[in-house]
């Protein structure tokens, strides 16, 4: 049987910026649609072409923030403000099946962008958007103001600590796998019907139903989640963090009273397997500070390998906490790895949008670098909408369109 890719003659038009809609677009592009990410000529790109890190170059327009959701699509940078442009987009948006944008609610009518205005160019569009709060609430979404109004930062960082926003803008990631879901979902619909549809999710009502049983902890038990540090509100030995004989940490996560039966007994302490206050989880719970003590006297005694050999060997559930070189030393990671090159000679490395794995004929698709800003416009409008060199050339002078040239 002859290897597909699965959503192969699918393109997507990316009017999104930042990193929930354009994961999104690579997502996609990694499935083998075509994805045009359109970049704004007045502000010279994705703002985040400009986050780096002090050690990146700063001759580059492409960053490590910008790379980790943009492979593998093409750059088309134009000015919306300009009529010119908007036509651009228009016939752009005829020949495309899903437009992604994550302008706040009113923004896209004011750029004559939204629904009902592509709609009319092509009736079967997938027009999917982005917002902080959803569509009756104007504010802007931005990630570490939405982890704080959704309950993430409150209940993260240490007992004696303070609020602590997570490292990564999760509201962003968990509202591009909301929006992925229904993007499939109207895909499937317009296969069966015809039919485009508009489709709108947000960073908050995303992290929301996110909060799994923090939410109901609440909801059910009455409970306002409280800062814990790592450990786990309702499970003990899960998430605390032992530190070993080589100043290294580990990670338990006994979510049975069979597996913390096992751990005991491993550690060299059978007796505590049934001693009334740890027996069951619930009396864990009651007395996490004393069994955490007991667990990380004995944990002591071991290397982190030492450790973690013996949890392996024993089949308890354990993990050494990784920094991030750490992180892509272990063999799962390497089979994420993305590298592409430039024709500067700059190398380049990502990690793969698409993490499950698929049995034949369905196959993902191989990703180019994230490209250069505007280095694809010349291309697409020659290639999809008939432009000469001379129209191009023209529409550059007057600050329309800007198509990179090395």
């Amino acid at each position: 049987m002859n290897e597909q890719i699965p959503l192969k003659g699918i393109k997507v038009l990316e009017l999104a910026s930042v990193l929930a809609g354009p994961s999104v677009g690579m997502f996609f592009a990694e499935l083998g649609a075509t994805v045009l990410k359109v970049e704004n000529v007045t502000t010279e790109g994705d703002v985040t072409r400009k986050w780096k890190l002090p050690k990146e170059p700063s001759d580059s327009d492409i960053s490590g923030y910008f790379s980790c959701v943009n492979w593998g699509k093409a750059s088309f940078a134009v000015n919306l403000c300009e009529q010119e442009g908007l036509d651009i987009i228009y016939r752009l948006a005829e020949q495309c099946d899903i437009v992604l944008v994550s302008y706040k609610p009113g923004a896209a009518e004011k750029l004559k962008v939204d629904y009902p205005t592509l709609k009319k160019y092509n009736e079967k569009l997938i027009y999917s958007h982005i917002t902080g709060y959803g569509l009756k609430n104007p504010r802007a979404g931005f990630d570490a103001i939405i982890q704080a109004e959704s309950g993430f930062t409150y209940m993260n960082g240490n007992p004696d600590g303070p609020p602590t926003k997570m490292p990564v803008a999760l509201m962003d990631v968990l509202a591009a796998h909301h929006l992925k879901e229904a993007i499939l979902l109207a895909l499937l619909y317009r296969e069966r019907t015809g039919k485009g549809q508009y489709i709108e999710a947000s960073l908050f009502k995303a992290g929301l139903a996110s909060l799994a049983n923090q939410a109901t902890n609440w909801l059910v038990g009455g409970s306002i989640p409280q800062r814990l540090g790592s450990d786990h509100p309702n499970i003990v030995p899960y998430g605390t963090i032992y530190r070993t004989k080589d100043q290294k940490e580990i990670v338990l996560a006994a979510g049975t009273d069979k597996q913390y039966k096992e751990l005991i007994k491993a550690l060299g302490r059978p007796e505590l397997a049934e001693d009334e206050r740890f027996a069951k989880n619930q009396n864990r719970v009651k007395n996490k500070k004393e069994i955490n003590t007991i667990i990380q006297e004995h944990i002591s005694a071991y290397s982190r390998d030492e450790i973690l050999q013996l949890l392996s060997e024993k089949r308890i559930p354990g993990g050494g906490v990784f920094n991030m070189k750490e992180v892509f030393e272990v063999p799962e990671s390497k089979e994420m790895m993305l590298e592409g090159d430039y024709d500067d000679g700059m190398n380049i490395k990502g990690v793969k949008s698409v993490a499950f794995d698929t049995t034949d004929p369905m196959k993902c698709q191989q990703l180019s670098p994230p490209p250069h800003y505007g280095e694809h416009t010349g291309k697409i409008l020659k290639e999809w909408l008939g432009f000469s060199d001379h129209e191009i050339e023209n529409l550059t002078k007057k600050g329309v369109v800007y198509a990179r040239t090395k």
